[in-house]
């Protein structure tokens, strides 16, 4: 396993992210991954709102945007699934190279942006899984949708996904996406909130809905946020998307680091978002992600407030071999 890490390590990101994930399913398909990957089911079941986690670690959105790898990934031993984020319609993101990998410091800088087949394929692909599990569905906006469209594609999303979704996450966040953080603010926001309470009335979708917020706003903006979660009922929020500061990274300068950094960098801040989070309302339901790459980190997060953790950096770096580790 580490040797496939190693060549892994050796490909372009999105290349290796490519082979790793359909050699992934290979095996899940010749009924070899659960010989590769025992887990025994560990860690202890959660309950929340009629849902039954196996367990508090799920992976992040992000790492199967499409809904491809659903039921690999569900062989694994994780808790829970998120995939997306997906759009209204299909999009190729920004130009490539678009990953860059600090290895030495378990980091990622990605710009992806939102790079996706669309929320009608997510749904067929949806259809389709064995996976028997927790399944989330993370949501955005396309690139060119300003305004009110944006709002549209929001709720075009969330419309199309409920009937196959456990929970679903409203993406505000994402660095990669132009003026998609400005949804931070509270002029902004407030259509969209509104809109979405109103396609949850309508829809009648009691299952979770989640924000997903950026470790980047003060806490003043993420109070104001926070408050709005609680008057909308919304269920909770995902502490947090990647950070667009490299303080905490060291890199040659050879290439244009704009993107988001995840990974252990991202630790100190995800984790200074959790406990504004759980100041503001102990009661508030949050998923904590950022850094976890350790049984310590995890353990941090939980501590700190969190109910449920998911990983995406440390998957691509360490391997299926994180599901055991974390929840030994």
């Amino acid at each position: 396993m580490k040797f496939a890490l190693l060549f892994l390590r050796l490909l372009p990101p999105e290349i290796s992210h490519f082979i790793a994930l359909n050699f992934l399913n290979l095996l899940y398909k010749i009924n070899l991954i659960s010989f590769l990957f025992p887990h025994h089911d560990s860690g202890e079941p959660f309950d929340f709102k009629g849902l039954t986690f196996k367990n508090r670690l799920g992976i992040a959105a992000g790492l199967d945007k499409n809904g491809d790898f659903i039921d690999c990934l569900g062989a694994l031993g994780f808790g829970f699934i998120e995939v997306g984020t997906i759009t209204p319609l299909a999009q190729p993101g920004n130009s490539k190279p678009r990953i860059f990998r600090f290895p030495s410091q378990g980091a990622i800088v990605n710009r992806l942006g939102f790079n996706n087949k669309g929320v009608d394929y997510l749904v067929e692909k949806i259809k389709l899984r064995s996976f028997k599990g927790i399944l989330g569905v993370n949501i955005g906006a396309n690139k060119a949708s300003e305004g009110q469209k944006r709002i549209d594609d929001y709720i075009e999303c969330f419309s199309k996904v409920i009937p196959h979704a456990d929970y679903v996450v409203v993406n505000i966040s994402s660095p990669n996406t132009p003026n998609l953080r400005k949804l931070h603010l509270e002029e902004n926001f407030l259509p969209l909130f509104e809109a979405l309470y109103s396609a949850r009335m309508e829809r009648k979708y009691s299952n979770p809905i989640f924000i997903k917020l950026s470790p980047d706003e003060n806490e003043e903006t993420i109070s104001v946020i926070l408050t709005a979660v609680k008057k909308f009922d919304f269920d909770g929020v995902i502490t947090s998307n990647t950070t667009v500061n490299k303080e905490n990274l060291i890199y040659s300068g050879r290439h244009n680091l704009s993107g988001g950094l995840s990974g252990k960098p991202l630790y100190a801040k995800s984790n200074n978002l959790l406990k504004i989070a759980h100041a503001h309302d102990p009661q508030m339901f949050k998923i904590g992600v950022g850094g976890v790459d350790s049984k310590e980190a995890f353990d941090m997060k939980l501590d700190l407030g969190a109910s449920l953790v998911q990983v995406y950096t440390s998957f691509i770096y360490q391997g299926p071999s994180i599901v055991k580790k974390l929840l030994k």
